[in-house]
Formats: structure tokens, sequence, C-alpha cells
């Protein structure tokens, strides 16, 4: 699945063009490298996601093959950090 549209299935984006333009723009990192909206996101994989006031580092737990009513978003990742952003990023 690509990296956009699994931050709106797991809801750690709003909406998919919000997280393709976070991508875009270099907010949401893997090792320390930003990653493209087409990244395709497997289980395992730690990404750092930068928000207007707020870092959130998770796990990726599980990918779904497909969207469904009934995925549980939260069980989808594992947050492993939270920190307030002092970067500027406008």
């Amino acid at each position: 699945m690509r990296l956009d549209k699994f931050m709106k299935v797991s809801r750690l984006a709003k909406r998919r063009t919000e997280a393709h333009e976070a991508l875009e723009h270099g907010r949401v990192t893997k090792g320390g490298k930003p990653l493209k909206p087409g990244y395709r996101v497997t289980p395992g994989d730690e990404l750092e996601i930068h928000y207007a006031t707020q870092v959130l580092t998770v796990r990726v737990r599980e990918v779904p093959l497909r969207v469904t009513p009934g995925i549980k978003p939260g069980a989808l990742y594992d947050i492993l950090d939270v920190r307030k952003d002092e970067t500027d990023w406008l």
C-alpha cells in the first residue's frame, strides 16, 4: 500500500491529499530520509511524522490488503514516541 493511502487509512492524516502534501514537503521520514507518497509501506517500518506542533514516531504493525469498514486504525501501528516539534516548517 502507498504511504499516503496508509496514512489516511490509519488516520495518521485526515485526508489523503494532506498526507500527500506532507510527504512532498519532507515531513515524513524513515531513518532520517524523507519519503515519497508512493513509498510501499511494510510491517516493521518506523516512520517519523512531523505535525505542526509535535513529532510522532510510529512502527507499522500491519498493512491491510484492502480498505474495509472493519479496519481498526489504531491496530495498524504502534506509537513509539511523541515529542514537541521545535522545527518551524512554515
